[in-house]
């Protein structure tokens, strides 16, 4: 088992979770402001949902080994 494709799942659910319900803490951090003076409130969070999808997008092609770590 792939545990970067495990961990990129992770994050892109909590990512994705996180815009979606609209956690305040999440769309208040200082890092998410930035995007939220870009693009709204609204748009800040469909951008994190898309962000979210494709990191667990990249974590199932990580799990497949369709895409193969290198060390």
């Amino acid at each position: 088992m792939n545990w970067y494709g495990l961990l990129f799942v992770a994050i892109g659910l909590f990512s994705a979770t996180a815009a979606a319900c609209d956690w305040e803490w999440f769309m208040t951090h200082y890092k998410a402001r930035f995007f939220v003076s870009i693009f709204g409130r609204t748009g800040a969070r469909i951008f994190y949902v898309l962000i979210g999808l494709g990191f667990v997008v990249l974590g199932v092609l990580f799990m497949l080994g369709i895409i193969a770590d290198r060390h």
